[in-house]
């Protein structure tokens, strides 16, 4: 129950007093730019930790155990979810914002949000969906705009909206809160994606280029150990978020690996085109059926991979 009176003007100075030792370049929790539709402020949660939980009580925030980072459903219980990936793009943000003294609420829910709109079937789902969308509609899929329209739905603080359209795309966000979480997000899902893709045979540790390895360590935890300090490093002090180049350029020469061998690998293409039939399937009898194309966009972004193989299956 939200609280107004004394109870929100002592947390209001509570509030400030705790925000006294951020950088100067955070965003503050109570000065916020607000919602799109107007509340009542809460007497015990900023307004950032009430996006965090409205985030984590969403459906769409509960389906992304149901889809899957590369492979399509998969039979195993150790491959990642966009669940799992989304969790550790957070909590390596939270590490990256506390050593910064940036807004920690404000990473937190920004990653937690961040792919609330992707599609089903990782990125063959997005590409699936965008391309029957252009052909029908002339509209595009971005999973990234998809998030943001439900960060809107769930009247979400604007600095929230913000950061979680702008974690992808061509436009840098506004605030280093959202930098963060933008820079980890590609850090997060290119280690772990190694780490599924050696379990699945896609991969061998001896497969991974040398150069970029002896940079950024041999393992997935030294890796991200290496990144967060290089990070912290970097940007501490300067009013943005930064990597060394050293470290940038082998992070973006091991994605530019991962996209030939893993992402867009002969061995993928099994999954990548069962993925495009079962998109196309459904979106073409959702079109038949008459469902407006906004309604359609939202329902088949937000199926999780086992519902969208038996819808198309039932078709």
């Amino acid at each position: 129950m939200e609280v107004a009176g004394p109870t929100r003007a002592a947390f209001e100075q509570r509030t400030r007093a705790l925000e006294e030792g951020l950088s100067p370049y955070a965003v503050r929790s109570l000065e916020t730019r607000g919602r799109r539709l107007p509340e009542e402020e809460c007497g015990v949660r900023t307004p950032f930790q009430r996006d965090r939980d409205r985030i984590v009580h969403s459906k769409p925030f509960r389906r992304l155990k149901g889809k899957t980072q590369v492979f399509i459903d998969p039979s195993g219980d150790h491959y990642r979810t966009r669940m799992t990936h989304t969790l550790e793009t957070t909590a390596i943000s939270r590490v990256v914002a506390r050593a910064l003294r940036l807004n920690e609420d404000l990473v937190e829910a920004i990653g937690l949000g961040h792919d609330m709109g992707h599609t089903p079937f990782g990125h063959a789902g997005e590409d699936a969906l965008d391309d029957v969308l252009r052909g029908r509609f002339g509209r595009r899929f971005r999973h990234n705009e998809q998030s943001y329209r439900i960060a809107i739905s769930l009247n979400l603080s604007e600095e929230v909206c913000a950061g979680i359209l702008t974690h992808t795309g061509e436009r840098e966000p506004d605030s280093l809160e959202g930098k963060i979480v933008r820079l980890v997000d590609r850090v997060a899902y290119i280690n772990h994606d190694i780490d599924d893709a050696v379990r699945y045979g896609l991969l061998e540790e001896a497969d991974l280029p040398r150069a970029e390895i002896e940079v950024l360590g041999p393992t997935g935890s030294a890796r991200i150990d290496r990144l967060v300090h290089d990070i912290v490093d970097a940007s501490a002090g300067v009013g943005d978020i930064l990597q060394s180049a050293e470290t940038g350029e082998a992070v973006l020469s091991l994605r530019a690996f991962m996209f030939e061998h893993v992402y867009l690998g002969p061995q993928v293409e099994p999954e990548h085109r069962r993925a495009r039939e079962v998109v196309q399937a459904i979106f073409e009898h959702l079109v038949e059926r008459g469902d407006q194309v906004d309604e359609l966009v939202d329902y088949i972004a937000g199926m999780t991979d086992r519902f969208a193989l038996s819808y198309a299956e039932s078709l």
